[in-house]
């Protein structure tokens, strides 16, 4: 077969041999379809100077595939011989040319040589970036630039746009249902996500990964995407571990998608003014993770999770004919409806206890949960071109989120040894069934969050070496939390006090934030770039006021200007939000009937967290088989003081709302990305990772050989909740050699275990006890049934242009992953950690249409 992809299946199927069968039925028509009378047609494209031309689009009229010039302008590409006798037309295209048509003379079997001449209607639309850009991500730190169209199609469960994240060196998410992700040790909150220079935010009290909707990036919307992993400039806010920002884009003519699975489904659609001063572009999304879900291993029950939101983003030029562009004004409006409805019924788990004997849990279910999140937020931005070296905007936002958590569940669980005799008749089955006792929960959680802000920023230019930034952003935020859940444990029908907890609280918080920052770029040479600035920030609630100072520094080699050196250091704050200052064991009493009450309360003494980061970093652009690589690598280390620990419950944080601990992250990260196969770009990332913990006045207690306690001693550094030592990604693209429309993709993602202790333990907190490894493969296969080549002048409004179906073997080797565990008690007290596991092997079909 000549589809090299097929080459590496056997790494990366493993037991899943059944795939290659699956393969060859896939690609059967298509190389039937080959066998037809098939011409091969080579030639060059060069320019109106006569160089050759890369990445020119070749391809026949009226007839599906096409191939792309390679570094030297050649192309080779099979044509079918017409039934008709008229004469295919071959059609070359590239942006800033005028489109190319040729009728064909199969006959002669000539080499051809096209020339392409610039279309000047063409270059007045496009906007020159290409080298703009490779000198911004040399000039960066920990910069990494990605290709949207990457993101729509790599395998995962839910098409989520974070999930091309989790390839990146660094970045750890060992859950594929959840679009949260932690970056160089540190964890959910720590990451900011802007959207055309808006700040938006996630849902405040979803506690499992079932339970989660889409992250707010909508794909089909998006232009541009820069992701930082650690010593970002002044001009990002105020977080510990990294930021994402996106651009969406501005369109230039009428054009859209819609998309279909068996897990959800999008649309878009992009249009500008007759007079293209106005351009706007809208998307919608919807999800229901049933099909995932019902391949849950150990909990069967009516999942009913569902997800829909809708995005807009709309662009206007308001300056005078002769410089529109000099005045603009943009609105970008979204909304956000998650409701999740499980009635679960009955779950199975086995696992192996601390004397290495396998365990059967059996658990039945009554009762039901419900969680619902409704998010708003909004954006309208001004820009204004006040000089050709001087610019401002103005920024407002509002944010409003509206959550609710319902719960009353009861379970009734047992415990049964596993008989692990493969002689045995009964192997694998449950022996020795016992019942244990139940356990109930219910809550009635309510939580509503309003956060507004207003942000200037500025821009000046006055020369081509120095660049120079500011803003004054101010902000309020309503936090209004309604907390009423309990919960008991009923071992053999006896419940000890401390099994009956309940936790109340009626919290309201309004705060204001001022911040600010300042930075100036400088090209010291032609080789050299220095950016240094400060940033601030104030909050009401605890008075304080953090200054952030931050430099970068990056040079160029003289004798090879691809390689490049990078420096950074800086001080990073997080100023609480609310998360942080929730403490739910303040207040802590007992009623009369033995039921422990916990009064959840807020720490307005709470300081922010504080980061010193040092990275030092290469960036090295190399070309290999006439194609473009880049290999970039990075050593880091943060020490972080201030520091307010906390514990993972699956997707949900419980800070501990005091600074009581100190902490670092040390770590190597690498990335290697190109054309490994030419025309589309994969890569390979690996990072290694080392973070802990010292929390003030822990201890632990020492035994002697014989058993004896010896007393107490500080535990001193511990590991931390997102301590992975190692974590793998890998995102790889191939295709068929003379027919780039049939396409396979490789989602590759290994992360060594986590660690993790029971709750209420504090001794067991940073313990060897680990997870299991998380290890997931999921492929993807695609072919683009139907492509238009009609000219773009000639193509009506709303006309195909191409239908793109995929088929997606999801979690390939059958991976049992861990999100997490549940905590059981028999009736002697003895903790059982059970694993909850994530999804199985499931395939998922996609269609793509677009127009």
């Amino acid at each position: 077969m000549p589809l090299r992809f097929l080459r590496i299946l056997p790494l990366v199927a493993g037991r899943a041999g059944w795939l290659a069968l699956f393969l060859l039925l896939f690609y059967l028509p298509t190389a039937q379809a080959q066998q037809a009378a098939r011409i091969l047609i080579t030639g060059t494209v060069r320019d109106a100077g006569g160089q050759p031309l890369e990445l020119v689009g070749v391809g026949i009229e009226g007839q599906p595939g096409g191939t792309n010039t390679d570094a030297r302008g050649r192309f080779a590409l099979s044509v079918t011989r017409p039934q008709s006798g008229k004469p295919p037309v071959l059609v070359a295209r590239r942006l800033g040319f005028g489109a190319l048509r040729v009728p064909l003379d199969l006959s002669s079997g000539a080499e051809l040589n096209l020339t392409l001449t610039p279309d000047s209607r063409a270059i007045k639309g496009v906007t020159v970036r290409g080298r703009q850009d490779e000198a911004d991500t040399r000039e960066q730190v920990s910069i990494t630039r990605i290709d949207p169209r990457a993101a729509k199609e790599l395998p995962s469960a839910f098409g989520d746009f974070n999930k091309i994240l989790t390839t990146l060196p660094g970045v750890v998410a060992n859950n594929e249902l959840t679009s949260t992700y932690a970056v160089r040790g540190g964890n959910y909150d720590e990451n900011l996500v802007y959207v055309n220079g808006m700040e938006v935010y996630r849902p405040f009290l979803v506690t499992t990964s079932q339970q989660e909707g889409l992250s707010f990036v909508n794909p089909d919307l998006v232009d541009k995407i820069e992701f930082s992993s650690g010593g970002w400039q002044p001009k990002f806010g105020d977080k510990l571990s990294s930021v994402l920002s996106i651009d969406y884009k501005k369109p230039a003519k009428f054009g859209g998608s819609a998309t279909a699975s068996l897990v959800g489904g999008t649309m878009h659609v992009e249009a500008t003014s007759p007079n293209k001063r106005v351009s706007y572009l809208a998307g919608i999304r919807y999800k229901n993770a049933s099909y995932v879900l019902r391949s849950l291993r150990q909990q069967r029950g009516d999942y009913n999770p569902t997800f829909y939101d809708g995005q807009a983003y709309i662009s206007a030029a308001l300056g005078p004919k002769d410089d529109v562009e000099r005045t603009s004004l943009s609105l970008l409006t979204s909304f956000a409806h998650n409701d999740y409805r499980l009635t679960p019924e009955t779950g199975v788990a086995t696992f192996s206890s601390a004397t290495a004997q396998f365990k059967r849990l059996f658990i039945v279910y009554d009762g039901r949960e419900r969680m619902q999140y409704d998010t708003y937020q909004g954006g309208l931005s001004l820009k204004h071109n006040f000089t050709p070296s001087l610019q401002g905007e103005l920024l407002g936002s509002a944010m409003i989120s509206r959550e609710l958590e319902y719960r009353d569940v009861e379970a009734s669980y047992s415990f049964a040894e596993v008989n692990t005799d493969p002689k045995a008749p009964d192997y694998n089955k449950a022996v020795r069934q016992r019942d244990v006792g139940s356990r109930f929960d219910h809550s009635r959680n309510t939580l509503l969050a309003r956060v507004a802000t207003l942000e200037g920023r500025g821009r000046w230019t006055p020369g081509q070496r120095h660049t120079v930034r500011w803003g004054l952003k101010g902000g309020r935020e309503n936090i209004e939390d309604r907390l009423n859940e309990y919960s008991y444990v009923d071992s053999a029908d006896f419940v000890p006090d401390y099994r009956r907890t309940r936790l109340v609280s009626a919290l309201d918080l309004a705060s204001s934030r001022t911040q600010g920052y300042a930075q100036h770029t400088i090209a010291l040479d032609s080789l050299r770039t220095l950016t240094y600035g400060v940033r601030a920030h104030q909050w009401s609630v605890n008075g304080q006021l953090t200054v952030s100072p931050r430099v970068q520094y990056s040079f160029m080699t003289r004798r090879n200007p691809d390689l490049s050196f990078k420096l950074a250091t800086g001080v990073y704050y997080q100023p609480p939000f609310y998360r942080e200052l929730r403490d739910q064991t303040a207040g802590t009493r007992a009623t009369p009937q033995s039921v422990l009450v916990q009064r959840a309360g807020l720490n307005p003494e709470l300081r922010a967290q504080r980061s010193l980061h040092f990275i030092a970093g290469t960036e090295l652009r190399f070309r290999q088989w006439e194609r473009p690589f880049k290999l970039s690598s990075e050593v880091y280390y943060k020490y972080l003081t201030d520091v307010v620990p906390y514990d993972i419950d699956n997707v949900r944080l419980r800070y501990f709302a005091k600074n009581n601990a100190t902490a670092y992250a040390a770590g190597f990260d690498a990335r290697v990305s190109g054309e490994f196969v030419r025309g589309s770009e994969s890569w390979f990332s690996l990072g290694l990772l080392t973070t802990r913990e010292n929390i003030d006045g822990d201890s632990v207690t020492r035994y002697d050989d014989n058993g004896k306690a010896l007393g107490r001693e500080a535990q001193g550094y511990i590991r931390r909740p997102s301590d992975q030592r190692l974590n793998l990604g890998v995102f790889f693209q191939d295709q068929l050699p003379n027919n780039p429309t049939v396409k396979g993709y490789v989602n590759l993602v290994f992360g060594s275990g986590l660690p993790f202790s029971p709750p209420a333990l504090p001794e067991e907190r940073g313990t060897t006890k680990l997870t299991r490894s998380y290890k997931r493969v999921d492929l993807g296969f695609s072919k683009v049934l139907s492509l238009s080549n009609r000219p773009e002048a000639t193509r009506r409004p709303g006309q195909l242009e191409s239908l793109w179906i995929g088929v997606e073997v999801l979690n390939v080797l059958g991976a049992n992953n861990v999100a997490g565990y549940s905590y059981v008690q028999d009736v002697n007290a003895r903790t059982y950690a059970v694993p909850n596991y994530l999804s199985q092997r499931i395939v998922n079909l996609r269609v793509i249409a677009r127009f």
